[in-house]
């Protein structure tokens, strides 16, 4: 048996000691689970009481340290529990978020971008700008080489701008990727922020990026990158 030196600030210290290595022989021979404290709590217990009862009667241990170690271990066993919850938390919302990812593929939606896809021909870009403006439209293949420029009247708010593949000179380039460029001014010759969405179909979602990642027209977004959603026709 550990001897107990007189003094409480010894015994504090040899209690503590002897709780580490009794909570490792516990674990092994009685099956209590050594890798959490709720594990140990009873254990814990077992040898404040042992060690209560092998004090020296002539100088007595202090209970309000033993009280005040107790509150403090529970609170840590509270805490862990907390943190064990929150992490089942984290997990349901990670799943909420795969399966709202997966609900998109194959739907039409609507994002922030510049990019958008020919197909068959035709492919249509909107344009927001916040006051009447003149814009100058480029719009390049995914070489970066460009294909047609242009001039067209914003009004305030939502514009579409809807395209046929065809260059300035009648050329009628193929489908694929093309990237709009946007620059605008107002009737005083002052710049206009003007921004571009397109809308596309999500091809596919990587569930291994955390939040999901939705491919679009090429490019990645995330779900609370998209502006408005539209089944897709059959």
């Amino acid at each position: 048996m550990t001897s107990i030196q007189p003094g409480v600030g010894n015994t504090v210290t040899s209690a503590t000691t002897t709780s580490s290595g009794s909570t490792a022989s516990a674990g092994s021979g009685s099956g209590v689970n050594t890798q959490t404290i709720a594990g140990n709590f009873q254990t814990f217990l077992t040898l404040l009481t042992t060690q209560l009862k092998n004090q020296d009667p002539t100088n007595p241990l202090d209970t309000n340290q033993f009280t005040q170690q107790l509150v403090q271990f529970a609170q840590v066993e509270q805490q862990l529990k907390s943190n064990e919850q929150l992490s089942t938390l984290v997990s349901l919302q990670q799943t909420a978020q795969s399966t709202q990812a997966l609900s998109f593929v194959g739907e039409n939606v609507t994002v922030n971008s510049n990019t958008a896809q020919l197909a068959k021909g035709s492919t249509t870009w909107t344009m927001s700008s916040p006051k009447p403006s003149t814009a100058t439209v480029n719009i390049s293949n995914s070489s970066g080489q460009l294909v047609y420029s242009g001039t067209m009247t914003l009004q305030a708010g939502t514009n579409t701008f809807k395209w046929n593949g065809q260059g300035n000179d009648s050329t009628q380039w193929p489908d694929g990727t093309y990237t709009m460029a946007v620059t605008a001014t107002d009737t005083s010759g002052q710049s206009v922020g003007v921004s571009t969405l397109v809308t596309g179909v999500v091809n596919s979602v990587d569930l291994t990026k955390n939040p999901p990642v939705l491919s679009v027209n090429g490019q990645n977004f995330t779900v609370n990158q998209i502006q408005g959603v539209s089944r897709s026709s059959l």
